[in-house]
């Protein structure tokens, strides 16, 4: 429906809806990769998954995780420069920008999933391996691999650091300059309206980065496992589920836009 709502209405042509549209469309392919799979289990109690459709499933998993840690980003710099340096915001923020920012994500998803992918493809796995999860959770599967898995986790920690932490300081980064710019209007007014146009972004940062890195950062113990199965449900499951509603519900001009598209099918 978001999807349907920036294409179709003209007002939503704007650098923040572009960049809320793929995210939109990265949350479509994030649930069809492991959920189906996981009601079709739940269903019919056959959990057997072949190697192929694993790492196709990783794969996917991959890109849309990469994907989503670069759009957040991208929408980061685009609040710091609408709030920051307002005059600027058309030059600054044009089409071909907004593209080449977009294209980017996808791009370096899909070449960092590929390359992962290859890497598992490699390895090897003792007779019939059960993984502890309710999907192809990849440091799950490189667990249960009986290669010397070294270099993977190497290539899966660099990527970490460079599609994880650094957009994460970037995004911290953004929202120093931003909270500064917010805290030095005068009106009261002013601050709500200008914070409000962050907000619905803030909330879908702290959604996802929150969940991913209790994910990492908790200790091991006994319950590690079961932890992780439960947090990555809240991964997978709630935060998509949470994004096109925390923009949709908390924002009006999408709202408005959703209403004007209904309208239109209604009356053809």
């Amino acid at each position: 429906m978001i999807t349907t709502a920036v294409c179709l209405v003209s007002q939503l042509h704007t650098p923040m809806y572009f960049f809320l549209c793929n995210l939109s469309v990265e949350d479509i392919v994030y649930v069809s990769t492991v959920l189906p799979k996981l009601l079709v289990t739940t269903v019919t109690r056959d959990t057997s998954i072949s190697i192929t459709s694993c790492i196709v499933q990783m794969f996917f998993f991959t890109l849309c995780v990469v994907v989503e840690f670069l759009l957040l980003t991208s929408m980061a710099y685009d609040r710091y420069v609408a709030i920051c340096i307002p005059l600027h915001y058309i030059l600054i923020m044009s089409k071909m920008l907004c593209i080449l920012l977009a294209f980017s994500s996808w791009f370096l998803g899909t070449i960092l999933s590929l390359i992962f992918s290859l890497m598992v493809t490699k390895l090897t796995f003792c007779d019939v391996q059960d993984i502890n999860h309710f999907f192809c959770d990849p440091q799950t599967v490189i667990k249960i691999s009986c290669s010397d898995t070294t270099n993977i986790i190497m290539f899966t920690s660099i990527a970490g650091v460079l599609v994880g932490c650094c957009p994460f300081i970037l995004i911290i980064t953004s929202y120093i300059y931003i909270i500064s710019t917010i805290l030095k209007i005068q009106t009261s007014d002013g601050r709500s309206k200008t914070f409000s146009s962050c907000s619905s972004h803030l909330m879908v940062v702290i959604l996802f980065y929150g969940t991913s890195l209790s994910m990492n950062m908790k200790p091991k113990s006994e319950n590690s496992q079961k932890l992780d199965i439960i947090l990555s449900l809240l991964y997978i499951a709630l935060v998509p589920v949470l994004n096109p509603l925390v923009y949709s519900l908390r924002n009006r001009d999408v709202m408005k836009a959703m209403e004007t598209c209904f309208t239109k099918i209604i009356t053809f």
